[in-house]
């Protein structure tokens, strides 16, 4: 048994403001070099899971020890501190993993932060396409009847021009291979599609063809892949994902990180995995602060 002045002491000092400060000092310190790298190895390690364990035990001495003299908020307030801090330790059990995939191809393993490498995935991962959105980009088309040159518009991509009989939009256009898509209407009807590669599906005695003569660079406005995750014994499923709003299943989160091309040409997506088993309880944990701040604010306005 402790002496009771020791046993006092020691609780006086894990309750104490002095003791909080310190620990939330030190864990912004350490967790700085985090901040600025893509491993997280540091918030799994002993020394940031035991400061997350010494700030709860500082709320949870500090709440015991006055909590007749605390406000019902407060302690709402303390208990959501705590489920969150609970949340972040379980989180450390997760893990972050990277990958580069090419476009309508699949991988069975990811290179995995926490353990410095290679690790399988247990499923394909297939990045089915890679999906780009331009901003309008501004083009010049020039319209040949026969062997002759009709005419040269110039307009952006969503917008149309007018031929004898016909309204022609231009609906698409691919910078990478240079192909700009048409749709030629009659009317209301659509008479058929056409593109600057030479794919259509006009009719054979349709009196126009169509010749891309000049663009702009266009602007990316969004891009996006499309996932598909299979496995032997499991059906596939399938989602999107982008940079700010990842693909997720079964508590695995897919991020768009990254989109290029290597020597040869072939276009490749990055993709982290990032598995975060305290997500739903951070989140319960922000809900009971959220909560336990209204009913801070509702006590001071029903003081007045």
């Amino acid at each position: 048994m402790l002496p009771p002045g020791l046993k006092s002491r020691i609780i006086n000092g894990l309750s104490s403001t002095e003791l909080a400060i310190a620990l939330f000092g030190v864990l912004t310190i350490v967790a700085i070099p985090g901040t600025f790298t893509e491993s997280r190895a540091i918030y799994s390690s002993p020394l940031f899971v035991s400061l997350l364990a010494l700030m709860a035990l500082n709320l949870i001495c500090c709440s015991m020890k006055r909590w007749r003299s605390l406000a019902g908020s407060t302690l709402v307030l303390h208990g959501g501190v705590l489920v969150t801090l609970l949340g972040c330790v379980i989180t450390s059990f997760g893990y972050v993993a990277t990958v580069n995939v090419y476009e309508g191809t699949f991988v069975d393993e990811a290179f995995r932060w926490d353990l410095k490498r290679e690790a399988p995935f247990h499923m394909r991962l297939w990045v089915k396409q890679i999906n780009r959105q331009y901003y309008p980009v501004p083009v010049r088309v020039g319209v040949l009847q026969g062997s002759e040159k009709y005419g040269l518009f110039t307009l952006a991509t969503g917008e149309s021009f007018e031929l004898p009989g016909y309204r022609v939009s231009v609906t698409d256009f691919e910078p990478k291979n240079l192909r700009l898509v048409l749709v030629v209407h009659k009317g209301d009807r659509i008479v058929g599609t056409t593109d600057t590669s030479g794919n259509s599906t006009l009719p054979a005695d349709f009196p126009y063809a169509f010749k891309l003569v000049s663009y702009k660079n266009p602007q990316l406005k969004r891009m996006w892949v499309d996932l598909q995750l299979s496995s032997d014994d499991k059906p596939p499923v399938s989602g999107t994902s982008e940079i700010n709003a990842p693909f997720s299943w079964q508590g695995l989160y897919f991020y768009h990180t990254q989109t290029g091309t290597d020597g040869n040409g072939r276009s490749f997506a990055g993709v982290q995995i990032v598995k975060d088993p305290g997500r739903p309880v951070v989140f319960c944990g922000f809900a009971i602060m959220c909560l336990g701040a209204v009913l801070a604010f509702w006590r001071r306005f029903a003081q007045r």
